[in-house]
């Protein structure tokens, strides 16, 4: 049977709730009631005009509604839920659902289940994105076709159609989607973990468990890349249920990718044989985080895709947008749009990809992790940091309580938005100078989504006389 009438056998007659009508979720839906599925809208917004344009769509698919502050209440009965990433899993209306009888599941799972070809999966608090994009330029170059998606791209499940067994899905995961999978890819690629999400997970142990699912339910011949550098990752070893290789810019290993010190190569060993895949300075990515990125999409496609591939990626893609992204250089300045560092530890990779101290905007809504660990790194490499947002202050906090502040010459400034903040860093600025928005937090005082957030940056950055 092909993977769309398997899809079509599950859902044809059933009655299907989705949770939100996000990006991924609006395709979904339309696709579920082409497939003979009564769908049901699940979401907050109070009437359908709330959905905007969205609206006609739902009307002409009759799109059954339960909108408002009970809009779960229209779980009940439900024979499937689809979840969205942003819906906890554990929320007492899911589980009473669950109990009930309801299947749950959500786009991603799904795709994971009928997907045809084989599938290489990227997860991690930090990396994820671009160790992925990484993945696919590089299955790309080796000329296969690409399905990208998950937690970047497009969503694959209404893709499923056109997806042939010679092709291969390259797929971002967050620990939202990781925490109720029960498949797992036949590459899986653990970046890195560090605290993060904690307002959304119970306790740190609960987001480690999430990112674990990506392991567990591998089926050999399958292939785990893990980041040795990293003590959680590295334990995971244990978790492993095939083949096990290591990425590491710090050590050489005889299993996996590796930054070679003696001539700064990016290496690649298995068997007793090393490799040479790339020379640093050839590499177009800025920042040594970067350089793990580039090991880590090495580890995930050796034997599957040619030296020249990785070299040819390696030496021609400068960056996802967000991340280290170069906006413009105006009176001698230049301004850097890293919104995508949502966590200290993502703010501390930026600030060390610069061979100078900067002007840092930093802050936003608090996701209650801690800021300790990126005061010594702010004295290190910041001049003038501006704070913004719910955090702010706990930012400020850390660093003043640091004991090298008192001797550190660090001016603290505190900006009312993005606008005020990208003021405040231009009148700080001096030619030669670099202005970087990382703001070491999530983005939701002021913005949706950490995209907005830096687009609202550019377009502020851009507009500057």
């Amino acid at each position: 049977m092909l993977p769309m009438e398997q899809l079509q056998e599950l859902i044809r007659g059933k009655k299907v709730a989705f949770i939100g009508a996000g990006v991924s979720h609006k395709r979904c839906i339309e696709q579920f009631v082409e497939l003979g599925a009564q769908v049901t809208l699940c979401d907050q917004k109070k009437s359908l005009e709330d959905f905007g344009d969205y609206a006609e769509t739902l009307r002409r698919l009759k799109v059954n509604l339960s909108l408002g502050e009970h809009y779960t209440d229209g779980f009940a009965g439900q024979d499937i839920i689809m979840r969205t990433p942003g819906y906890e899993y554990y929320k007492p209306e899911l589980q009473a659902a669950l109990k009930a009888g309801a299947m749950v599941t959500s786009e991603v799972e799904l795709f994971f289940e009928f997907c045809p070809c084989e599938i290489i999966a990227v997860t991690g608090s930090d990396g994820k994105t671009t160790t992925t994009t990484l993945i696919s330029k590089m299955m790309e170059a080796a000329g296969r076709r690409v399905f990208l998606g998950g937690n970047i791209g497009a969503a694959l499940l209404p893709q499923l159609a056109d997806v042939t067994p010679d092709a291969v899905a390259v797929v971002e995961l967050s620990s939202f989607q990781l925490i109720s999978m029960r498949r797992s890819p036949k590459v899986a690629v653990v970046t890195n973990v560090t605290p993060n999400h904690l307002d959304h997970h119970k306790d740190m142990q609960e987001y480690i468990d999430a990112k674990r699912n990506i392991l567990l339910w591998q089926v050999p011949p399958c292939r785990a890349v893990l980041g040795y550098e990293n003590e959680i990752t590295r334990g995971m070893q244990r978790d492993c249920k095939g083949e096990q290789v290591w990425f590491t810019r710090l050590h050489e290993t005889d299993n996996g990718a590796f930054l070679r010190a003696e001539d700064d190569m990016l290496c690649y060993a298995e068997n007793g044989t090393v490799t040479p895949v790339v020379c640093r300075k050839d590499v177009k990515l800025r920042g040594l985080h970067n350089v793990e990125n580039l090991l880590a999409a090495i580890a995930a496609v050796w034997g599957r895709v040619p030296v020249e591939a990785m070299r040819q990626v390696a030496s021609t893609f400068t960056g996802v947008e967000h991340r280290i992204e170069p906006v413009r250089t105006l009176d001698g300045v230049t301004y850097y749009n890293d919104s995508i560092a949502s966590s200290p530890t993502r703010t501390i990779a930026g600030l060390r990809s610069f061979d100078q101290k900067i002007i840092l905007i930093a802050g936003g809504y608090d996701k209650k992790i801690p800021y300790e660990p990126l005061a010594p790194e702010i004295l290190a490499h910041v001049k003038t940091l501006v704070l913004m947002g719910a955090t702010g202050p706990r930012i400020e906090k850390a660093v003043r309580e640091h004991p090298d502040f008192a001797a550190s010459d660090l001016v603290i400034l505190h900006a009312e938005n993005m606008q005020d903040a990208v003021e405040k860093a231009r009148a700080a600025a001096v030619p030669g100078d670099v202005v970087s928005l990382s703001p070491a937090s999530a983005s939701f005082d002021l913005y949706p989504n950490f995209e907005v957030r830096g687009r609202d940056f550019k377009r502020i950055v851009m507009a500057l006389q």
